[in-house]
C-alpha cells in the first residue's frame, strides 16, 4: 500500500455500514422480464424522489424469523435473513406477500388485506398459518454504499418471481407509484430525465435487461454467490461526479488518489499539466492520442523536490512535452528510465537529457537486432534485472526497482516502486486494451512468462496498483495481471481452434475465427499478435 505520508488527502472514515436488503420482484411477459419498481418519498433522508427496488433495513426480528420460513439446502443463515427482511420489506411497502398456506399456495390479496403493515410481521404471518418462502429469494448482487456519503448501506440485492395473483399497493408513506417495467425501458425513460433511479440501481438494470426470462435470472443465482459485488468510486468528469464499478476503467486510480472516498480527482485526459497521483508520484500525459496510445503515452515522474525525480517514458520527441516535463521537474532530473525502445515512450529521453544542466543518465536496456527501424534505442547505461534506484531527501526515499519483462518488446523491463506499493508496467499491462506482441521483437511465451514474474512480484512487495503507459492506474494488481493471462490463454485456445478447424489456413482465414468477438477493423492490428501465437504454438507444439 502507499505509504499515508504520500497520500494526497488526509485520511477519513467513511460513515459506518448499515446491513438493508433489496428484492427485484420480476414478472414474464411476452416483451420480455419486468421488474417492480416504486417511487421514494420526496421527503426521504436517502435518494429522495429516486425510483428503487422495495427494500430497507434489516431488523433483529428477521433474524429470530428463521424457523417461520422455507429455506434451500444451500442457503446460509445470512442470506436467509436478508431473504426474510426482504419479504418483509415488500409486504410492508408494497404489499406483496411471499408466503405460503400449508398447501404450497401462495398468500392471496384475502390474506395479504388481513395484515396489519405496521404491526410485527412475522408474527402476523404465523397466527394466519404462512410460511415465508425465503427459499425463493436468490441473491443477484452485493452492493456496498459509496464512501462519500453521508448515509451507507451494506445491501444485497436478491431476486424473486412475483406471485401469481397479487398486485402491488404502495404504502404512501415511505414509497408511491408502484410500476412494472422492462429494465431497458426504465433506463431509457432516465435517460430522458423522466425516471430518476440512482447509480446502483442503474448498473443493476443494464445487467437484468440481457435476461431473457425470470427463470433465467434465477438459474444465475443458483450459486448462493453474487453475480457482483461492488463499493463504487466516484471522480469528477467534465466538472461532474462521475461513479464507476471495479471492472471500470477509472476504478484503480480512484482508488489510489481518494481512497477514503473524496472527491476531488479530475479523471478529464489533459497534457498542458501534469496529474498527481502521491506527493511522490506524477503523470504527464504526452500529446499523442491514437488506435496505438489511446490518451497518449504516459510519462510518470517520481520523487520530490528534496529528493529530485526519476522520469519513466519522456515519450515521443514532442517538444512541448519534453519543456513540460523539464518544467515540471525544475530540471532536478536524476535519471530517465525508459521501459522500451518503442517510438511512444524514448525518443524523448536525449532531448530531456540536453534540457537539464547537469544531463542525467538516460536508462533502460539497448534495443536489439528484432527491433523495427524506428524502435532504435541506446542507453548511457543498460539496467540489470533486480537493480535498484534510489533518490533521498528529507528523511525519505523512493526505491525503484527494475524487472525485466521482455515480451511486448525484447528490451521491455518494468518498475516497482518499493516503498508504495506501485508497479509501473509500460505497455507489458494495458488499462482498457492488451497489448500487442508482435514478432520478431515481441514474443508470447516470453510476454506471457514476464506475466508470471510481475505476478510474484505482486506477492512479493505488497503491489497493489499498476500505473500503465496507456490509461488510467490500475487497482487489485494481482488479480488484473490474472485476469490479462486468462484472456491471453483464452485467446490461444481460440488460435489452435482456427487451425486445427483450417491447418491450411492463412492468417487472414484463422484472425477472422480468432478474433470473431474483435471489430473486424482491429484485424490487421490484430494480426500482429496473432502472428505472435502462432509461433509459440508452433514452437511448443500445442497442436496435436
Amino acid at each position: 500500500m502507499p505509504r499515508p505520508s504520500q497520500q494526497l488527502h488526509p485520511h477519513r472514515d467513511p460513515v459506518p455500514l448499515r446491513p438493508a436488503a433489496t428484492v427485484l420482484l420480476l414478472r414474464d411477459t411476452p416483451q420480455g422480464i419486468e421488474v417492480l419498481m416504486t417511487r421514494r418519498s420526496m421527503t426521504a433522508s436517502f435518494a429522495p424522489g429516486a425510483y428503487v427496488f422495495p427494500g430497507g433495513g434489516i431488523d433483529a426480528a428477521d433474524a429470530l424469523a428463521h424457523s417461520q420460513s422455507t429455506r434451500r439446502a444451500t442457503q446460509g443463515d445470512l442470506h436467509l435473513t436478508q431473504a426474510i427482511a426482504a419479504i418483509r420489506e415488500s409486504f410492508e411497502e408494497l404489499g406483496v406477500l411471499l408466503a405460503r398456506h400449508p398447501d404450497g399456495s401462495y398468500a392471496t390479496t384475502a390474506d395479504i388485506a388481513s395484515l396489519d403493515r405496521k404491526a410485527p410481521f412475522a408474527a402476523q404471518c404465523k397466527e394466519r398459518g404462512l410460511t415465508l418462502a425465503g427459499d425463493q429469494v436468490f441473491v443477484l448482487a452485493h452492493w456496498i454504499a459509496d464512501r462519500d456519503l453521508s448515509r451507507r448501506f451494506d445491501v444485497p440485492f436478491l431476486a424473486a418471481r412475483m406471485p401469481d395473483g397479487q398486485s402491488p399497493v404502495a404504502d404512501e408513506a415511505e414509497q408511491f407509484e408502484p410500476v412494472w417495467v422492462r429494465p431497458a425501458d426504465a433506463l431509457a425513460r432516465h435517460a430522458a430525465g423522466s425516471f430518476l433511479i440512482i447509480f446502483p440501481t442503474i448498473r443493476t438494470l443494464e445487467r437484468l435487461q440481457h435476461y431473457p426470462s425470470v427463470d433465467a435470472v434465477l438459474a444465475a443465482c443458483a450459486s448462493e454467490v453474487p453475480l457482483w459485488t461492488s463499493c463504487p468510486r466516484t471522480g469528477l468528469l467534465k466538472g461532474e461526479e462521475a461513479r464507476y464499478m471495479e471492472h471500470e476503467a477509472p476504478y484503480g486510480e480512484l482508488a489510489l488518489t481518494s481512497p477514503d472516498g473524496q472527491i476531488v480527482h479530475a479523471l478529464d485526459w489533459q497534457t498542458a499539466r501534469p496529474v498527481a497521483l502521491l506527493k511522490n508520484v506524477m503523470r504527464l500525459t504526452a500529446p499523442n492520442p491514437g488506435m496505438m496510445t489511446g490518451p497518449g503515452t504516459n510519462s510518470y515522474i517520481v520523487g520530490d523536490a528534496q529528493s529530485g525525480y526519476i522520469v519513466i517514458d519522456p515519450g515521443p520527441n514532442d517538444a512541448g512535452h519534453i519543456q513540460r516535463l523539464h518544467d515540471t521537474t525544475g530540471g532536478r532530473i536524476e535519471a530517465i528510465v525508459c521501459t522500451h525502445s518503442h517510438p511512444d515512450h524514448s525518443p524523448g529521453a536525449g532531448p530531456l537529457q540536453a534540457l537539464c544542466a547537469h544531463r542525467p543518465p538516460i536508462l533502460g536496456l539497448p534495443s536489439a537486432a528484432t527491433a523495427r527501424p524506428d524502435s532504435f534505442f541506446a542507453p548511457d547505461r543498460p539496467l540489470s534485472n533486480q537493480e535498484l534506484l534510489t533518490l533521498s531527501g528529507s528523511g525519505l526515499e523512493h526505491t525503484l526497482m527494475v524487472i525485466l519483462t521482455p515480451g511486448h518488446a525484447a528490451n521491455h523491463l518494468c518498475l516497482v516502486l518499493l516503498e508504495d506499493g506501485l508497479l509501473f508496467s509500460g505497455d507489458h499491462i494495458l488499462n482498457g486494451s492488451t497489448t500487442v506482441v508482435n514478432p520478431p521483437d515481441g514474443a508470447m511465451t516470453p510476454y506471457l512468462d514476464s506475466l508470471d514474474t510481475l505476478s510474484a512480484a505482486c506477492d512479493v512487495h505488497g503491489i497493489d496498483f499498476i500505473l500503465p503507459a496507456h490509461g488510467y492506474v490500475l487497482g487489485d494488481a494481482e488479480n488484473a495481471i490474472a485476469q490479462l493471462k486468462a484472456h491471453r490463454l483464452k485467446r490461444e485456445a481460440k488460435v489452435i481452434a482456427a487451425m486445427q478447424a483450417q491447418p491450411e489456413g492463412s492468417m487472414d482465414d484463422w484472425v477472422e475465427r480468432a478474433y470473431d468477438d474483435v471489430d473486424p477493423r482491429i484485424w490487421p492490428l490484430a494480426k500482429r499478435s496473432l502472428l505472435a501465437h502462432v509461433d509459440r504454438i508452433r514452437e511448443l507444439d500445442l497442436i496435436h
